[in-house]
Protein backbone atom coordinates (compact mmCIF):
# COMPACT_ATOMS: atom_id res chain seq x y z
CA UNK A 1 0.00 0.00 0.00
CA UNK A 2 1.43 3.38 -0.94
CA UNK A 3 2.08 6.07 1.68
CA UNK A 4 -0.68 8.26 0.29
CA UNK A 5 -3.31 5.51 0.44
CA UNK A 6 -2.17 4.47 3.91
CA UNK A 7 -2.57 8.05 5.14
CA UNK A 8 -6.11 8.26 3.71
CA UNK A 9 -7.25 5.06 5.38
CA UNK A 10 -6.28 6.45 8.79
CA UNK A 11 -8.24 9.66 8.23
CA UNK A 12 -11.40 9.87 10.35
CA UNK A 13 -14.13 12.26 9.21
CA UNK A 14 -17.18 13.26 11.23
CA UNK A 15 -20.63 12.77 9.61
CA UNK A 16 -21.11 16.51 9.02
CA UNK A 17 -17.69 16.63 7.28
CA UNK A 18 -18.61 13.74 4.95
CA UNK A 19 -22.04 14.97 3.76
CA UNK A 20 -21.49 18.48 2.40
CA UNK A 21 -24.99 19.14 1.04
CA UNK A 22 -27.99 17.36 -0.43
CA UNK A 23 -28.45 17.73 -4.18
CA UNK A 24 -32.03 18.93 -4.54
CA UNK A 25 -32.66 18.74 -8.28
CA UNK A 26 -35.62 17.75 -10.42
CA UNK A 27 -33.97 14.44 -11.32
CA UNK A 28 -33.00 13.85 -7.69
CA UNK A 29 -36.53 14.45 -6.43
CA UNK A 30 -37.86 12.04 -9.06
CA UNK A 31 -35.42 9.35 -7.86
CA UNK A 32 -36.39 10.04 -4.26
CA UNK A 33 -40.08 9.52 -4.99
CA UNK A 34 -39.73 6.50 -7.30
CA UNK A 35 -36.63 4.65 -6.03
CA UNK A 36 -36.17 6.02 -2.49
CA UNK A 37 -32.65 7.15 -3.54
CA UNK A 38 -31.14 10.47 -2.46
CA UNK A 39 -28.14 12.34 -3.90
CA UNK A 40 -25.54 14.19 -1.85
CA UNK A 41 -22.36 16.12 -2.52
CA UNK A 42 -19.74 14.45 -0.34
CA UNK A 43 -16.14 14.97 0.73
CA UNK A 44 -13.72 13.71 -1.93
CA UNK A 45 -11.83 11.63 0.66
CA UNK A 46 -14.96 9.81 1.89
CA UNK A 47 -15.52 6.13 1.07
CA UNK A 48 -18.83 4.31 0.55
CA UNK A 49 -18.76 2.95 4.10
CA UNK A 50 -18.11 6.48 5.44
CA UNK A 51 -21.13 7.78 3.51
CA UNK A 52 -23.33 4.94 4.77
CA UNK A 53 -22.33 5.64 8.39
CA UNK A 54 -22.81 9.41 8.00
CA UNK A 55 -26.29 9.18 6.42
CA UNK A 56 -27.46 6.66 9.02
CA UNK A 57 -26.15 8.86 11.87
CA UNK A 58 -27.40 12.23 10.56
CA UNK A 59 -30.85 11.21 9.29
CA UNK A 60 -31.57 8.12 11.48
CA UNK A 61 -32.42 5.87 8.49
CA UNK A 62 -31.35 2.43 7.20
CA UNK A 63 -29.14 2.54 4.07
CA UNK A 64 -29.40 -0.33 1.57
CA UNK A 65 -26.66 0.69 -0.91
CA UNK A 66 -24.38 3.57 -1.86
CA UNK A 67 -23.12 4.54 -5.32
CA UNK A 68 -20.35 7.14 -5.65
CA UNK A 69 -19.01 9.02 -8.64
CA UNK A 70 -16.45 11.72 -9.31
CA UNK A 71 -17.73 14.73 -11.24
CA UNK A 72 -15.33 16.88 -13.26
CA UNK A 73 -15.49 20.66 -12.94
CA UNK A 74 -16.92 22.62 -15.84
CA UNK A 75 -14.93 25.20 -17.81
CA UNK A 76 -16.02 28.76 -17.06
CA UNK A 77 -15.06 32.18 -18.40
CA UNK A 78 -15.09 35.59 -16.74
CA UNK A 79 -14.35 38.38 -19.21
CA UNK A 80 -10.85 37.50 -20.48
CA UNK A 81 -9.98 34.86 -17.88
CA UNK A 82 -10.63 31.17 -18.34
CA UNK A 83 -11.06 28.95 -15.32
CA UNK A 84 -12.79 25.84 -14.11
CA UNK A 85 -15.19 24.96 -11.31
CA UNK A 86 -13.87 22.49 -8.77
CA UNK A 87 -14.09 18.73 -9.18
CA UNK A 88 -16.48 17.12 -6.70
CA UNK A 89 -17.76 13.76 -5.55
CA UNK A 90 -21.39 12.66 -5.60
CA UNK A 91 -23.10 9.86 -3.67
CA UNK A 92 -26.47 8.31 -4.46
CA UNK A 93 -27.81 6.61 -1.34
CA UNK A 94 -30.66 4.09 -1.59
CA UNK A 95 -32.69 3.69 1.59
CA UNK A 96 -34.74 0.85 3.02
CA UNK A 97 -38.36 1.09 1.70
CA UNK A 98 -39.78 1.99 5.13
CA UNK A 99 -37.42 4.99 5.62
CA UNK A 100 -37.58 8.46 4.06
CA UNK A 101 -35.62 11.72 4.23
CA UNK A 102 -37.59 14.98 4.15
CA UNK A 103 -35.55 17.97 2.97
CA UNK A 104 -38.45 20.43 3.14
Amino acid sequence: MSRHKQHLTQLHLDPHQIILRPLVTEKGMHKAERCNAYAFEINRLATKSDVRRAVEDLFDVKVVKVHTQYRKGKPRRTKMTYGQTKDWKKAIVTLDPEHRIDFF
